[in-house]
């Protein structure tokens, strides 16, 4: 059951970035870019979170999946401040 719903996380972070970024590309609003590439990144901290937890169970990836989630709130904030000049 772990399963479904690390890959259910990870479907929806993958399917919030893409309709983010594509509404983006229509409007060119950038708030809608930085919440894109935040849920980009959080995608791929799913995706990191599957492979440790489930996949390579012998090594430690905690340090690793940080990274993407470190990043995309990183850009989320930058995106936040930048716009609110």
């Amino acid at each position: 059951m772990a399963d479904v719903v690390f890959l259910l996380c990870a479907l929806t972070s993958l399917v919030s970035a893409v309709l983010l970024l594509r509404g983006y590309s229509r409007g060119r609003a950038r708030l809608l870019l930085w919440s894109g590439l935040c849920f980009g990144f959080l995608f791929a901290n799913n995706v990191l979170l599957f492979i440790d937890l489930r996949l390579a169970t012998e090594m430690d990836l905690s340090i690793v999946r940080m990274v993407p989630t470190l990043i995309g709130i990183g850009l989320l904030v930058f995106g936040l401040i930048w716009d609110a000049r």
